[in-house]
């Protein structure tokens, strides 16, 4: 059996130790660039879904524009009430529900707490371990 004497096995622990953390320190880089790079096309992503999104919320405002406009002209089609009256009517009908979404929207925001409590409970909990190890 031949003892090797290649510039590996001659390497100090020192020099052994500095390339492993050189090889971490460049790794570490290296997850670094492909977080940011990931970042950058779920980025993109994001930005394209809330385009189409934003896109569609206009058109389906114009469309209930169109809508409420349709209901008060076939209101006034099918009854005696003059169109005046129509659109008070569907105005109206849509006021009373814009209110009850406005406070029902008001009531599940009261309940929303931030900071969570868990959260904080839990923060403070492993606050006060780290103290008592210290």
């Amino acid at each position: 059996m031949a003892v090797q004497t290649s510039e590996e096995t001659r390497q100090s622990p020192a020099a052994l130790v500095g390339g492993i953390v050189e090889d971490a320190q460049r790794l570490l880089r290296q997850e670094v660039q492909l977080a940011t790079q990931e970042l950058k096309q779920e980025w993109q992503k994001t930005k394209s879904a809330a385009a189409s999104l934003a896109a569609g919320l206009v058109v389906l405002v114009f469309a209930a524009f169109i809508l409420t406009f349709m209901l008060v002209y076939l209101l006034a089609y099918y009854t005696a009430i003059p169109t005046w009256g129509c659109y008070g009517i569907v105005g109206g009908i849509l006021a009373l529900i814009g209110i009850g979404l406005f406070i029902y929207g008001k009531q599940k925001a009261s309940q929303v707490q931030f900071p969570p409590p868990q959260t904080v409970a839990t923060l403070k909990e492993n606050a006060q371990w780290i103290r008592n190890q210290v």
